[in-house]
Formats: C-alpha cells, sequence, structure tokens
C-alpha cells in the first residue's frame, strides 16, 4: 500500500536535483519540486526540503552569487544559512530530517571551493553523510560546472543497464 506517510525526511531533497535542470520558470519548478516529494514525504517540511535544494540548483545553473542563492533559500525554507561548516561541525549529530540535513548540505556547497570540497566538506560532518553529500555534490555540480570527468566517467560505467542510458539519454539532453 504504497501511500504518502507524512514523512519530512531528507530522501525528497536527495532526488530532486534532476526538476532543476528541466524547468524553465521559478514556479514551474517549485511545483514540479513538490510533485516529486508528495509520493513519499509529504508533509510540508518534507516538501520545503525538495523545493529549497532544487531552488539552491536552479539559480546556481543560473550563475547567480552564492549570497543571492543563499538569501532566497533562506526566504523560501527558513532555514539558517549563516552558518559555517566549522560551526556546524563540532554538534552535529545524524538527523535524516529535512530540517536537521538539508540546510547543512546547502551550507557546504555555498562554502565550497570546488565539487570535489562540497562533498567532502558534507562528508566531514558525519551524521547521514551520503545523502548530504548527494544535495551538496548536486548543488556544487551547478556551481562549478560538473562533476569532475574522471569521477563522472566512473560512476557512468558502474550504472547498470537499462539506468545508464536513462542516465546518458538525460546528460546528453540538458548538460
Amino acid at each position: 500500500d504504497p501511500q504518502p506517510y507524512g514523512s519530512w525526511g531528507n530522501g525528497s531533497a536527495m532526488r530532486v536535483s534532476p526538476i532543476a535542470w528541466v524547468s524553465a520558470e521559478e514556479v514551474e519548478l517549485m511545483e514540479w519540486a513538490e510533485a516529486t516529494a508528495m509520493p513519499t514525504h509529504d508533509h510540508p517540511r518534507g516538501v520545503i526540503g525538495a523545493q529549497a535544494v532544487a531552488l539552491a540548483i536552479w539559480l546556481a545553473r543560473q550563475g547567480r552569487e552564492r549570497d543571492e542563492i543563499r538569501a532566497l533559500v533562506e526566504a523560501l525554507s527558513g532555514y539558517d544559512l549563516s552558518r559555517t561548516v566549522e560551526q556546524i561541525r563540532p554538534s552535529y549529530r545524524f538527523d535524516v530530517s529535512c530540517d536537521g540535513s538539508v540546510p547543512e548540505a546547502i551550507i557546504c556547497a555555498l562554502e565550497s571551493t570546488d565539487w570535489k570540497h562540497a562533498v567532502r566538506l558534507a562528508v566531514s560532518l558525519g551524521g547521514d553523510a551520503d545523502t548530504q553529500a548527494s544535495i551538496a555534490g548536486a548543488i556544487a555540480e551547478a556551481m562549478y560546472g560538473g562533476v569532475p570527468t574522471a569521477i563522472a566517467t566512473k560512476v557512468r560505467e558502474m550504472i547498470p543497464g537499462d539506468l545508464g542510458l536513462v542516465v546518458e539519454s538525460f546528460r546528453v539532453r540538458w548538460e
């Protein structure tokens, strides 16, 4: 019985990134980000988490400055993005909620100097590191013009059959 169950978890934010590549306008972006969250993360905070990440990626793709991305995502989500990774790290603990992990991932991307740095900062926090690294990496991909070629090539080699064709088709169309 696959029904939404009021989840506010960060899975909605982790999987929303393709929406930021295909949305032409911000209104469309917000609607589609909500639509991707609703089947499994229909709590309002789960939806906001997805929308915040989609907005950060979408703005980065447009070449917007970090301060503008920070301000617009804060206004949408209510997240405190003024902290630094160094301020977060000492007390951060495992948290799968959007409110407890998405802002941290966004901060990692905004504080980074390149894609690898964004992912490493997210992992350095501990906690739900794989999800936070996915979110930070998705934002950093848009900020820095892609994933480093060696990493992208290796990952594409590991994606099985039909899924690999879907990923490649999307990449060719939207990069």
